[in-house]
């Protein structure tokens, strides 16, 4: 009796411990414009970036991992819905007044986790909108956002740091703001009597380069894109955002440690207005956006310190990656350019943010899970949007059969049990021109767009004709092979023409 009693206590305690390993607690930590040679792991000298390769050292670095879109909106709309982005009107880049643009309605990442029973949080950058039109109240509830997408809980900004309004908001409404301040936000005309950049230059302590748009409402000494009166004690000081998303999800996490929780972590680094806390300026030797990538290095340090100190670093899964590739001069004179000594932050890929080369979607993309993952490198081909269906199958949760999906599952390969992810994906830029990798082909559909962007110095990979690379042998995208291999080319351009009709 006693041996049965024994044997069921044993059998008891496995299934115990598989359930927790099955249901680790879920962290997506994504950066903003991050290269991927801006990280030591990938290769960067030029920069130090220790918790980062920290935590690679103890994960998955993958190699062939990408983002839907060379900006940041299409790329978490997919990672939030699970969808091509260019399937959808609206999905570019957003204004900070823009209505939202996940459906409420249907499957999303965070839904999964919230039907699977964890707690769910958003912190951070937003910018896929708020509201059921563009113009609303600022003053009042803020709805639908993220609340109604599936999280539990959301301190955001709404858009990014170059646009108005400069405050954060606590699931529907803006923190700080007093009644008597009321916030106005206007996207096409001047509103109030905030000085401009345009109108008063020697108000900035942070210059805007010419012809980008930074040269609107004056915050914090900053140029932004947009107008914007009122709600002055409620504007955030740039050097406090990470300092301030950080706590917060510091919170969240000491709050949900007896429970498994996902949490979406969308910093802000190194996207402009580049201004690091002052205990990071000047601390790279390349500018401020050096300094804000030791900054984002920090934080993630800070993050994993504290799942070490809750003894919650061996059931946390952490997945680490950036929103699109890295531009130097986008709007601000920071250093970047000037400072930049020799750090090539796209490593050996050709274009950028905003390019269809492989610059602008090849990003960095490091999984861990010390319970379950082992250490390594793996070049299967993962993409962001990938996230959803990957999740849904490790939580055995049902995907609706009307919510068609582009996610892929591809969990054995996130967790190092396959060599092999996705076998083709589609690309996008501006959600105009598509590209399309099948193993070691990239075909770049010819499209009318400007094969140069002479404000930012990236070239978009914009062609009249046809492209062609092999990206095992010239991941650099050097040699054009549309014209030798013309039956690849017929192969790749049917398949990406019958994937957008599905």
């Amino acid at each position: 009796m006693k041996k049965q009693y024994y044997l069921i206590i044993c059998l008891v305690l496995i299934s115990i411990g598989l359930r927790a390993q099955e249901r680790p607690n879920v962290i997506v930590i994504y950066a903003d414009d991050l290269g991927y040679g801006d990280l030591g792991i990938y290769g960067a000298t030029k920069i130090q970036t220790p918790n980062l390769d920290r935590l690679a050292r103890q994960g998955i670095v993958f190699n062939n991992a990408h983002a839907t879109s060379s900006t940041c909106t299409p790329s978490r709309y997919a990672l939030m819905t699970g969808l091509y982005p260019w399937r959808k009107t609206g999905t570019g880049v957003l204004p900070g007044d823009a209505a939202l643009i996940v459906p409420t309605d249907k499957i999303t990442l965070p839904k999964i986790f919230k039907q699977a029973g964890y707690q769910t949080a958003i912190v951070g950058k937003w910018h896929l909108g708020l509201g059921d039109q563009v113009e609303k109240d600022w003053n009042n509830e803020i709805k639908p956002g993220p609340n109604e997408v599936g999280f539990d809980y959301s301190f955001i900004f709404p858009a990014t740091a170059d646009r108005v309004p400069t405050v954060f908001l606590e699931n529907h409404r803006v923190i700080g703001l007093e009644k008597e301040d009321p916030i106005t936000v206007n996207y096409k005309e001047p509103v109030g009597n905030d000085p401009t950049g345009l109108s008063n230059p020697e108000l900035l302590k942070m210059k805007a380069s010419p012809n980008h748009g930074h040269n609107q409402t004056i915050v914090n000494g900053i140029g932004r894109i947009g107008y914007m009166s009122g709600g002055t004690k409620a504007r955030w000081v740039d050097e406090e955002i990470t300092s301030s998303f950080l706590s917060v999800s510091q919170n969240f996490i000491h709050q949900n440690r007896d429970n498994p929780f996902f949490l979406y972590f969308a910093l802000t680094e190194p996207h402009v207005p580049r201004m690091p806390a002052t205990i990071f300026k000047g601390k790279s030797d390349l500018g401020y956006r050096g300094d804000a990538i030791m900054q984002l290095d920090w934080t993630v340090g800070q993050i994993l310190d504290q799942l070490e100190s809750l003894n919650l670093a061996e059931k946390t899964l952490i997945v680490f990656s950036s929103d699109n590739g890295p531009v130097l001069d986008d709007g601000y004179q920071d250093g970047a350019v000037v400072l930049n000594n020799g750090h090539t932050p796209a490593g050996t890929l050709r274009g950028g943010k905003y390019s269809l080369f492989e610059g602008g979607t090849r990003v960095p993309f490091i999984v861990s899970w010390p319970m379950s993952i082992k250490p390594g490198t793996s070049n299967a081909m993962v993409c962001q949007v990938d996230l959803l269906a990957s999740f849904a199958d490790m939580l055995r949760q049902e995907i609706p059969v009307e919510n068609k999906l582009d996610s892929k599952n591809i969990w054995n390969a996130l967790i190092g049990k396959s060599s092999t992810g996705r076998t083709s994906l589609i690309k996008n830029s501006n959600n105009i021109a598509l590209t399309i990798t099948e193993g070691e082909w990239k075909y770049i559909a010819p499209n009318n767009g400007v094969k140069y962007a002479k404000l930012v110095s990236i070239e978009l990979g914009n062609d009249t004709e046809p492209q062609l690379y092999n990206l095992k042998e010239d991941i650099g995208e050097q040699h054009n092979l549309a014209e030798k291999k013309p039956e690849i080319v017929e192969k790749l351009k049917k398949l990406l023409e019958e994937t957008k009709k599905k």
